[in-house]
């Protein structure tokens, strides 16, 4: 991972700190927290985006003390953070980081919690204001909101809020996400519930409705008639690194289709919203995953496929197989790698299939979105013997933010021969900026109520709906043939084959 994080970006042109808060972090011993969540906080802090008195509570089990743990914070700033202005903000919070140790499952955790924020309140001038943040495992996130509730840490009143953060994956399937939302909305209010995913914190995808909406060159064009397929891809080179435990419960499937994958489709497939308010945009992305053709389980061999990593090489250094990885079963049947085929039964989008992959120890780092137009006329080219091809629009997400578009133009000299140019806008190079990690949106969202990056209770579980006909045949079916594509390659042979019997190729 990438260490580097820019402090320079805007959230808002009026740079208005976010509404005070204490922020409480479930799970703050985490990687997310020390390689994310902490260094985005310094990037908010470092740009006068947060209260005077803002304070974080960190809760996990290790036996951490206070002192000992800010120690540990300070250490963690040095790493991972390299901008000085960060730095310098990260190492002076951390004296106002706390820390409590404890079980979970414990009432007596919570008392403590609820006994620590009023002193904090009371001698810290910190704000009444509580955000919760669950940076733990997806099967403590009930547990966890329950006991807070038994603590009377959720119910708000005029003067103060009181939310929680929960990160993905929400639920493990359609039934459990269904019992989840349920148990959650006896003691919050939706508005509460922030159900996060940092994928609609990047610029580029924020960037994709102004894309659409306000250049007159595309919106025209955005349809069935002249759109032939569209791919998104995430595709990663790391392994599952320290994270076997949770993988072995997951899957890719699990980890990035319902939710980082889908997003990305309902804004680049939603119709104009009537505003930019949460609600609407809320609206026409439920809309577009409605339309989702819900694949039949006797169809989805045919549009379906899974993969797991064996031994390879990974940027020129040789990596050990998904099975031989810390905290994984020798004999794993859990998928590194999917990929579907889905179709949209609306006017816009009829008949132009989507394809989603996404797969770890790949041949590069990469999350694009690929739109490839349908052919034009080419009779006059047709003496050439050469292929007119199509024109593409990329939307770069990670790891370098930005969009091009792919053309075709005459190559220099007296013979008329053709080849495919690219224009290529970097975030980087235009406004002399490095995007930031897409946690610093997301969290200054949280704190001021901002429900338009967030998923409400209705669309999560659409998202399980529309992945659970996949669930239910690849659990039913177990892989023979696993591991099946080497680490350090573009994944198994069946995906090539996937978008071959219809024609098409992966573009990335």
């Amino acid at each position: 991972m990438n260490n580097e994080t820019s402090s320079s970006f805007e959230i808002s042109s009026q740079n208005k700190p976010a509404n005070p808060c204490i922020l409480v972090i479930f799970g703050i011993t985490g990687d997310l927290t020390k390689r994310l969540l902490y260094p985005s906080i310094c990037n908010l802090g470092s740009n006068g985006l947060l209260d005077k008195n803002f304070c974080i509570v960190g809760v996990a089990i290790e036996p951490f003390t206070t002192e000992s743990f800010r120690t540990q914070l300070k250490k963690n700033v040095n790493e991972f953070i390299a901008d000085p202005a960060m730095k310098k903000f990260g190492l002076a919070l951390a004296d106002h980081v706390y820390y409590l140790s404890g079980d979970f499952s414990d009432a007596n955790l919570y008392v403590n919690l609820k006994n620590e924020l009023e002193k904090l309140v009371l001698n810290a001038a910190a704000s009444k204001n509580y955000l919760f943040y669950f940076a733990i495992p997806p099967e403590w996130v009930e547990t966890v909101a329950t006991e807070l509730n038994n603590a009377s840490l959720l119910k708000e009143k005029n003067d103060y809020f009181r939310r929680v953060v929960i990160e993905k994956p929400f639920g493990h399937d359609l039934a459990s996400a269904k019992q989840l939302n349920k148990q959650l909305l006896t003691f919050l209010n939706e508005d509460q519930i922030f159900r996060i995913d940092h994928f609609l914190g990047k610029e580029t995808v924020q960037n994709l409705l102004t894309l659409r909406f306000s250049n007159g060159m595309f919106e025209p064009i955005w349809n069935r008639l002249y759109i032939n397929q569209v791919q998104i891809t995430v595709a990663e080179t790391l392994g599952v690194e320290l994270r076997g435990n949770y993988y072995e419960k997951t899957g890719a499937l699990r980890d990035m289709i319902p939710n980082h994958l889908l997003q990305m489709l309902s804004l680049i497939t939603m119709e104009p919203p009537l505003s930019f308010s949460a609600k609407e945009i809320h609206a026409e992305k439920m809309k577009v995953l409605e339309a989702i053709q819900l694949t039949k389980q006797n169809d989805v061999l045919q549009n379906a496929v899974r993969g797991q990593y064996g031994p390879g090489e990974v940027n020129g250094e040789k990596v050990v197989g998904y099975r031989s990885e810390k905290n994984v079963s020798p004999e794993s049947l859990v998928e590194t790698y999917a990929a579907l085929r889905l179709f949209i039964d609306n006017w816009r989008w009829l008949h132009v299939p989507f394809y989603l992959r996404t797969g770890k120890r790949m041949s590069q780092y990469a999350t694009e979105i690929i739109i490839q137009y349908k052919s034009g006329p080419s009779h006059l080219f047709t003496g050439l013997n050469q292929n007119v091809q199509r024109n593409l629009l990329k939307i770069y997400i990670q790891p370098d933010e930005g969009i091009s578009i792919v053309f075709n133009s005459k190559i220099p000299g007296p013979i008329l021969r053709l080849d495919q140019v690219e224009m290529k806008f970097k975030y980087s190079d235009y406004f002399g900026i490095k995007p930031a990690t897409g946690y610093e949106t997301i969290l200054y969202d949280c704190m001021n109520g901002e429900h338009l990056l967030f998923k409400q209770a209705d669309m999560v579980e659409l998202g399980w709906a529309i992945v659970q006909p996949f669930l239910d045949v690849w659990n039913s079916l177990p892989p023979r043939d696993f591991p099946n594509y080497a680490a350090g390659s573009e994944g198994p042979h069946d995906a090539d084959t996937l978008l071959e019997k219809d024609g098409r190729k992966w573009i990335l």
